[in-house]
């Protein structure tokens, strides 16, 4: 434009309203975009126009944001008819962080797990008679799926019924080089877990998970699906705690 032009006073009039309508669309573009960064939830336009006013040019806005941010690490889209910026899809792969959840086993568990650990290799029936109480399948379930104890064989008795042991996963949880690691009944006492008088005939088994099997045990010759659904049928029940 030159200067002739500018003289004139509707062609100064016209300039001077492009120069605030291009100041106000910068404004606005600002604010949109510092709405989206603000925003834990994606934006319809209504939600913009409570703040940059009807009369924004909310479509231009919005598709020269999308077009500004298309090559960089977050983009601008649309979903279910609202804004949101979102990691650029060619990069989440990138930004996935598995984290693994602790869980805490009930006091079922941990009895369970330790008379396997001790008495290795044993079956159901024989954990259920050194506890006193029956044991509950899920207890059992939450053992198996943590790998810290596998099926070993059957024992030689009525219903050939599945023995358990400890896996190499439950020496390297607990830091254990092999499992005669594990603290006999003078350690046991020391660090407080046995209170008062302890019967006379009372004896902790020296723990072994020797891998081939007893003279008591026959090899798994089943196909394991049908062991487990025999050892674990039924409703898996809770055994951790909240």
């Amino acid at each position: 434009m030159t200067s002739e032009s500018l003289s004139n006073p509707s062609e100064q009039t016209n300039e001077a309203r492009r120069v605030v309508r291009d100041a106000r669309y910068l404004r606005d573009k600002r604010i949109v975009e510092a709405l989206l960064f603000a925003s834990a939830t994606p934006l319809s336009e209504g939600d913009f126009s409570f703040h940059v006013g009807p009369d924004a040019a909310l479509e231009d806005l919005l598709a020269e944001l999308a077009a500004d941010y298309g090559p960089r690490g977050i983009n601008l889209v649309r979903t279910a008819g609202k804004w949101a910026f979102r990691t650029a899809e060619d990069l989440g792969h990138l930004l996935v962080r598995e984290r693994e959840e602790p869980r805490r086993l009930s006091r079922a568990a941990l009895e369970t797990l330790a008379i396997i650990a001790y008495h290795q290799p044993v079956t159901r029936a024989e954990i259920e008679d050194i506890r006193g109480v029956a044991t509950s399948k899920g207890t059992l379930d939450v053992l198996m799926e943590s790998n810290w104890i596998k099926l070993r064989g059957r024992r030689r008795s009525p219903g050939r019924p599945v023995t358990y042991g400890t896996t190499e996963a439950f020496l390297d949880h607990f830091g254990l080089q092999a499992i005669n690691e594990l603290p006999g009944l003078s350690e046991l006492k020391g660090a407080g877990f046995f209170d008062g008088r302890l019967p006379a005939d009372f004896d902790m088994p020296e723990p072994s998970d020797a891998p081939g099997l007893r003279a008591d045990e026959d090899p798994l010759d089943e196909d394991l699906f049908v062991l487990l659904a025999e050892e674990r049928s039924g409703v898996v029940e809770d055994v951790l705690e909240p």
